[in-house]
């Protein structure tokens, strides 16, 4: 230790000095000197350290130090005389005397005795001593004005020097005691008693730094010591008395960093609480944007504690920790449902977040390498299988799809032959044409699955350019293609069929709706549709005969326009599967899928052949149900899993096939393009990319993604069903389709006018396949909760 003399004090500084941890500095004076220094505490004397001192030509300046110790004893000594003064006119105390001679000898508890105990885990009050209570329990009147009573062990520090306290000063002297502590004083008790290895009880830090053991200096004293996390630390405890003594310099300066740390955390933490603060009481409009939130590092790692809380999905503690010191600062309860009223209210989520698509991670943008790769596919006109492609631009092409479809990837022609049998092409967008296994377009497709239909957006397979311009079928324009041309029997099987590269010219792009219409208007001009039509319904007719199952119902669908709108325009639609051009549609597609998995298994091509089991489901033991959905929800209850075999075709018993594989998809479902390059491998004479055993490693991957896709579709679908419905009059009645009964009379309906499956209490001579009237009696999307009451109609 290095020390330089000044007067009858010295500097002195540890002699261990690392980068990490700030050299410590203080005085150190002669006992004479050391009381009357602390005696007051209307001066702050600090502790120097090596980050604030001035430095001069070969260290310290000397010769202030000296002037600043003199002037500050001086004046600590009068203000010490001024305030015993004024401390015995307000406080009637009675000094205690001498040393304690026995450091743990406690004192009887008697009456008018003026202690400090525990109320409970988290607060100590003083209490006047009033009478015993039983054996060894006493009556106390708290600082609050309460009589308790208390057991020994609660008392924590019995105040020396005191007689007959009046109960009516309890307040004052708290008051008092808080005035007078301050950690610097403790601070420098700690030099003075580590360089000496020894140590204090309360009393005698009391003679220490204010030279007085009165009643007011020892109990300030005791708070400081029982409070004080960094300098001392107890060394024994008998009762009401306790030893203290300092701790390693090492430590007091570890915890003075993390004490440091801490109080800088607080800091950062309540100027983020103002900010959430401001945030939410200003107007939606002025309210700051998201990515404002985002830019400074420390906020942006607050916000996401709170977003990761909200949506369950917190990577560690700290996330959790962090996100929960918020709220409690924020007055809230610490729920994830908190969390998420509190990003609304700040502007940072919209009030219709989905939270589903930020819980399973959707991706929802492409990255600008896998957008550029697209724009150079886009850019490159070469088509590879130009001289091979059949040209099919004579035949009139419908494409059918709902109103929104932005990727249309398959259409369909018919002809009649002169031998009255019908020609079918099913014509699917030839996605290949742009992507090929492998590449970074490819990969990144995989990764997804498929594409992400919700109300409020699409999230493309494809980045949305090549998805939408280059490989979707386009009306009026030659449009590249794989086509499956199909010719029936009369009785709705397949007399033969083809596989080829074409090229097509869409000519209709119609909706169901505009479909339909123009099916029941049976226009001349429009032949080619009604015999579209016709082979629906012959195939339908056929797979029937093979044993597939119809599972025709009602499904709603829903636009939302403007989503980030508090109250955005919801446009519901219900869609009937046994409308015509549905029934038409759905044909068409299921006998590509045929066709396909016919052609792959004559060739030993390896391709995602789907399959059903059929379960020994005798379909005329539902027959006295009402046929649509009363009767598909009673066989679809029966069904089992799906199956995938990756060598041969397996059975879809559900459908009425030998075989099935999906192929009309490429452009928004993976395993659809999977089929596509192996079917298109083998039309060019070269071998499929994939082995069964790759294909099957691949689907895995990709199934799992599928699967997430349709649960997110399905949440958020139900979120905004409900939604519409909560904007509905509470009088509104809806017609109830009932399905079945669950349990009693509690019936699972279908209700009929929105397409949503739910439950509702019926009365008794209600039954399946009847209609009833219910009204909505609560709807609560965020938490899924929809509450249904039968309308009984007196007759």
């Amino acid at each position: 230790m290095a020390v330089r003399a000044v007067s009858s004090c010295s500097i002195f500084r540890s002699a261990s000095t690392s980068s990490s941890s700030p050299t410590l500095f203080a005085f150190r004076c002669s006992p004479c000197h050391f009381s009357r220094r602390f005696s007051q505490f209307s001066i702050r004397f600090p502790i120097f350290r090596s980050d604030k001192l001035v430095p001069g030509h070969g260290g310290l300046q000397s010769s202030s130090v000296h002037s600043l110790v003199d002037s500050v004893m001086e004046e600590l000594g009068a203000l010490r005389r001024r305030r015993r003064v004024r401390a015995a006119a307000k406080v009637e105390l009675t000094s205690s005397g001498g040393i304690v001679e026995d450091k743990l000898v406690n004192r009887t508890l008697q009456q008018g005795l003026l202690l400090e105990f525990k109320k409970d885990s988290e607060r100590v009050l003083l209490a006047v001593a009033q009478r015993p209570d039983g054996k060894k329990n006493w009556m106390v009147s708290d600082q609050n004005g309460v009589t308790s009573s208390i057991k020994p062990q609660q008392i924590t520090y019995i105040v020396p020097g005191v007689e007959n306290f009046d109960q009516a000063e309890i307040s004052k002297f708290v008051q008092r005691a808080q005035e007078n502590s301050d950690s610097a004083l403790l601070e420098f008790a700690w030099v003075e008693l580590l360089e000496k290895n020894k140590h204090v009880t309360p009393e005698e830090l009391a003679e220490m730094i204010f030279g007085s053991m009165e009643p007011l200096e020892c109990y300030c004293a005791h708070v400081m010591l029982s409070e004080d996390e960094v300098y001392f630390t107890v060394l024994e405890t008998k009762g009401s008395r306790s030893i203290y003594g300092p701790r390693p310099a090492v430590q007091v300066e570890e915890l003075l960093r993390r004490k440091l740390a801490k109080e800088a955390a607080e800091k950062e933490l309540q100027e983020f609480v103002q900010l959430l603060k401001s945030a939410k009481a200003m107007p939606l409009d002025a309210k700051p944007p998201k990515s404002s939130w985002m830019v400074e590092e420390k906020i942006r790692q607050k916000i996401k504690s709170l977003e990761s809380y909200a949506i369950d999905a917190c990577t560690n503690d700290d996330q959790r920790k962090m996100a929960g010191m918020i709220l409690r600062a924020m007055g809230m309860v610490k729920t994830a449902s908190s969390a998420l009223n509190l990003l609304i209210n700040i502007g940072f989520f919209p009030v219709h977040v989905n939270l589903d698509l930020l819980k399973f991670n959707t991706r929802t943008d492409h990255s600008d390498e896998v957008i550029s790769a697209a724009e150079s596919l886009l850019s490159d006109s070469y088509d590879p299988d130009e001289i091979e492609r059949k040209d099919l631009t004579h035949l009139k092409v419908y494409a059918i799809d709902v109103d929104e479809a932005d990727e249309l990837d398959d259409a369909l022609s018919a002809t009649r032959l002169q031998d009255g049998r019908i020609k079918i092409w099913i014509h699917v967008a030839d996605a290949t044409r742009f992507v090929q296994p492998g590449s970074i377009v490819d990969r990144e497709a995989m990764r997804r699955g498929t594409s992400v239909f919700l109300p409020t957006a699409t999230y493309p397979m494809f980045p949305e350019k090549l998805a939408m311009e280059g490989m979707s079928l386009q009306q009026g324009e030659n449009c590249n293609a794989v086509t499956v041309s199909v010719v029936l029997h009369s009785d709705g099987s397949i007399a033969e069929y083809s596989v080829d590269n074409s090229i097509i010219r869409p000519t209709y792009m119609l909706t169901y709706e505009t479909a339909s219409e123009l099916l029941h208007l049976n226009l001349e001009e429009e032949t080619e549709l009604k015999i579209l039509s016709e082979a629906a319904t012959l195939r339908s007719i056929w797979r029937r005969q093979q044993g597939a199952i119809d599972t025709a119902t009602l499904e709603a669908r829903i636009k939302v326009v403007n989503p980030e709108d508090p109250e955005p325009i919801i446009n519901l639609y219900v869609e009937n599967q046994a409308d015509p051009a549905m029934r038409l549609v759905t044909e068409m597609m299921i006998l590509c899928g045929e066709v396909v998995a016919t052609f792959g298994s004559s060739n030993n091509i390896p391709l995602p052949y789907r399959g059903q089991p059929q379960s020994n489901i005798d379909t005329s033991a539902f027959a006295h149900l009402p046929e649509g959905p009363v009767r598909s929800s009673a066989l679809v209850k029966l069904m089992r899993a799906a199956e995938i075999d990756f060598r041969k075709p397996i059975r879809h018993g559900i459908l009425g096939l030998p075989g099935y594989v999906q192929f009309t998809s490429p452009i928004r479902r993976y395993m659809d393009l999977l089929a596509h390059y192996q079917v298109k491998a083998f039309l060019i004479g070269k071998s499929p990319p994939f082995s069964a055993g790759q294909l099957e490693g691949m689907a895995s991957i990709v199934n799992m993604n599928a699967r997430v896709a349709k649960k997110l579709f399905s949440s958020s679908l139900r979120y905004w069903i409900l939604e519409f419905l909560r904007r509905q009059p509470k009088e509104k009645r809806y017609r109830a389709l009932i399905l079945r009964f669950i349990k009693d009379r509690i019936a699972a309906i279908l209700l009929v006018e929105v397409g949503l499956q739910s439950s509702v209490w019926v009365s008794v001579g209600a039954d399946v396949g009847d209609e009833v009237l219910v009204r909505v009696e609560e709807a609560h999307p965020r938490d899924d909760v929809l509450f249904l009451k039968e309308i009984v109609i007196e007759r």
